[in-house]
C-alpha cells in the first residue's frame, strides 16, 4: 500500500524544526569564527561547494558536531568509494530542486543539483548525507590538513578583505559607533575598524550592511514588505543579511557577525521560522544571490581600476 501524502517526510518542516531547536538554545552556531581544524565551506564528494540552504545547513552542522572535514556524501557515494559509514552515525538532511513540465512527470532523479535555477514546475526532494568524519575507509584526500588561520594585528585592515569591499560601488561612511544601511541615501555607515577587537568581526559587520544595500531597486530589488524595526519584514531582511555575511565570510575568511546578539534578535528569527516553514529556504536563496552579487560587483570594480591604471 502506498504511503499517504500526509505521512510523507516533510523536509521543510524537519529542517525548520531543527533550526528552531538550535536557536532556542541561544546560539547561532554558524557565527563561530573559522579556526584551524574547522571546515570553512561544505563540499560535495566531488569537491564542488554547496550553495544556498545546503551550505547554510551543513555549515551549522559542521560547527555543532565539530567536524574537521569539509566533505559530505550520500551512503551510495561512500559505498562507491569502498568506504563505510560508522555504525550509529546520524545522517544530515539536505534538499535539491528538480524541474518537470508538469506534476505527472515530476520524478526526482538521483542527483545533488540542489541549487539549479530553472523555469517551469519545480519540486523539492530531500536526501541524506554524511560528513567524511563519519565514514571509515575514505582516501586521505577527504581529510585535508586544516589551513592555518594567520595572525593579524588588532585594529588593522586585512588587505584582501579591505580590497574586496572597497572595490564595490556602494558608498561606505566610517563615522559614529553604529552600523547600518540608509536606503534614503543609498549609503552604508560603519564604525571605524579601530573600534573592533578583531578586524574579522569588522568585515563580518561590513558584509552584513553591504548585504542590506543589495536590496535596493537598482540592485536586486528585494522586499518583504514595509520593513520597520521589530516587524516581520524587518526580521526577514535581517536573516538574509546574516546569511549573506556567513556565505561571504566563507569566501574571504571571516565569521558572520553583527553588532547585536540579543534575545530580541534571536526571537525575531524564531518568529519568522515558526510562522513559515519555507522561510529559511527563501531567505537562504536570497542570501546566495546577494553574496553572488557582491562578489561580482567587487570583481568588476577591481577590473575597472586595473583598466584605468593601464
Amino acid at each position: 500500500m502506498a504511503r499517504s501524502r500526509a505521512s510523507r517526510f516533510d523536509a521543510s518542516e524537519a529542517i525548520t524544526s531543527e533550526l528552531i531547536r538550535v536557536i532556542e538554545r541561544g546560539i547561532l552556531p554558524w557565527r563561530k569564527p573559522w579556526t584551524a581544524g574547522a571546515a570553512s565551506r561544505p563540499l560535495r564528494h566531488s569537491g564542488e561547494p554547496y550553495q544556498g540552504i545546503n551550505n547554510f545547513l551543513l555549515t551549522m552542522r559542521t560547527q555543532l558536531a565539530g567536524f574537521s572535514s569539509p566533505f559530505w556524501m550520500t551512503l551510495r557515494q561512500a559505498n562507491a568509494l569502498e568506504a563505510k559509514v560508522r555504525k550509529g552515525e546520524k545522517s544530515s538532511v539536505v534538499v535539491y530542486y528538480g524541474q518537470a513540465k508538469n506534476r505527472s512527470d515530476g520524478q526526482a532523479g538521483d542527483t545533488e543539483d540542489d541549487e539549479a535555477e530553472t523555469s517551469g514546475f519545480r519540486f523539492q526532494k530531500a536526501y541524506r548525507v554524511f560528513n567524511a568524519d563519519q565514514i571509515e575507509g575514505l582516501p586521505a584526500s577527504f581529510h585535508p590538513d586544516p589551513a592555518p588561520v594567520p595572525d593579524h594585528p588588532p585594529h588593522k585592515p586585512i588587505p584582501h578583505m579591505q580590497a574586496f569591499f572597497e572595490a564595490i560601488d556602494i558608498v561606505t561612511s566610517f563615522t559614529g559607533r553604529e552600523a547600518y544601511y540608509m536606503a534614503a541615501v543609498d549609503k552604508v555607515y560603519m564604525p571605524d575598524i579601530a573600534l573592533f577587537e578583531d578586524p574579522r568581526s569588522f568585515y563580518g559587520v561590513w558584509a552584513h550592511e553591504m548585504a542590506h544595500a543589495t536590496k535596493a531597486r537598482h540592485r536586486l530589488n528585494r522586499s518583504y514588505g514595509d520593513a520597520r524595526f521589530g516587524n516581520t519584514a524587518y526580521a526577514r531582511e535581517e536573516i538574509v543579511a546574516e546569511l549573506t555575511s556567513c556565505f561571504l565570510g566563507q569566501e574571504l575568511g571571516f565569521s558572520a557577525h553583527t553588532l547585536e546578539m540579543s534575545a530580541s534578535y534571536l526571537d525575531s528569527w524564531l518568529h519568522v521560522l515558526r510562522s513559515d516553514k519555507s522561510a529559511i529556504f527563501k531567505h537562504a536563496a536570497d542570501a546566495q544571490r546577494a553574496c553572488n552579487w557582491l562578489i561580482a560587483a567587487s570583481k568588476a570594480g577591481r577590473l575597472s581600476c586595473t583598466d584605468e591604471a593601464a
